[in-house]
């Protein structure tokens, strides 16, 4: 009359189970087996996390992306927040591809984490995926604010050469969100962080809103065809090519024609290329 179930062997042999029906690529057994395992240890956290990336494996990723947040919730729950918020940065990465959307909520969730435990460096490392993601969906208004966050954080950690190419990526937001008083105003703010005004950043911010307030198109061109905005992350180097100039103003200049004809050719083509006024 004393007997009472025994959780921790079965939890161990549901353990066994999973990795053996892993092995055999039994993956829904597999799923099952971590499931139950999770079941036996009182929702054991890793366990539930394992299920989450055998439906990962078996394709089923938005089954997978809730069985991971569940996971991390309790990660967070039993005092190791740090497990939760990489696990929420491996679910984001999982759903990527086929999601976007969903990616910047968990990118966002894990940064929310990693700020309440005042890890800065690793919540803005998410922060700026999660606003890379949002220009990719031209999801701009919600871009502008996550690159703001992210400017206010590199500033607070004194990583000032960060906060100059934030204030780039915050203006070419914000031109084309059309809002030009935005654009200037991000740089206007950005004189007070030191070294700022003196900086390449700066130049080239105040040429490029120069050139778009006077809608010279050769101006803007220059500057977003610089390398030092043609070297930024890549959806804020295509952001910048893709960059129109209201009215279409002053014309790309046209290059000087070669002497020879296959040269003139091409120059032909780089002229209609840009004839439609983008930068």
């Amino acid at each position: 009359m004393k007997w009472k179930p025994d959780y921790d062997s079965a939890a161990s042999e549901y353990a066994k189970a999973a990795v053996a029906f892993k092995n055999a690529k039994q993956l829904d057994q597999a799923k099952e087996a971590y499931l139950n395992e999770a079941q036996a240890h009182t929702d054991n956290r890793a366990a539930i996390e394992q299920a989450g990336m055998m439906l990962k494996e078996m394709q089923r990723m938005p089954e997978a992306i809730q069985y991971i947040e569940k996971a991390s919730m309790m990660y967070v729950e039993n005092g190791t927040p740090d497990t939760a918020a990489m696990a929420l940065d491996r679910a984001g990465k999982l759903i990527e591809p086929i999601n976007l959307e969903k990616a910047v909520e968990l990118y966002q969730k894990a940064a929310s984490v990693f700020e309440n435990e005042d890890r800065l460096r690793q919540a803005v490392e998410l922060l700026g995926k999660a606003s890379r993601l949002l220009v990719r969906a031209r999801r701009f208004d919600e871009a502008a604010a996550s690159i703001q966050k992210e400017k206010n954080i590199y500033k607070d950690i004194e990583n000032y050469p960060t906060c100059f190419k934030k204030t780039i990526a915050q203006v070419l937001v914000h031109l084309h969100r059309n809002d030009f008083v935005a654009a200037d105003r991000c740089v206007r703010e950005s004189y007070s962080i030191p070294g700022f005004n003196s900086s390449e950043d700066c130049g080239a911010m105040e040429k490029l809103l120069e050139g778009y307030d006077q809608q010279d198109e050769d101006q803007v061109y220059s500057v977003c065809n610089s390398p030092l905005v043609k070297y930024m992350d890549n959806d804020y180097a295509k952001l910048a090519l893709s960059l129109k100039v209201p009215g279409g103003g002053t014309k790309k200049k046209s290059p000087e024609t070669p002497k020879n004809g296959d040269g003139g050719s091409r120059v032909e083509q780089d002229d209609d290329e840009y004839s439609g006024g983008l930068c």
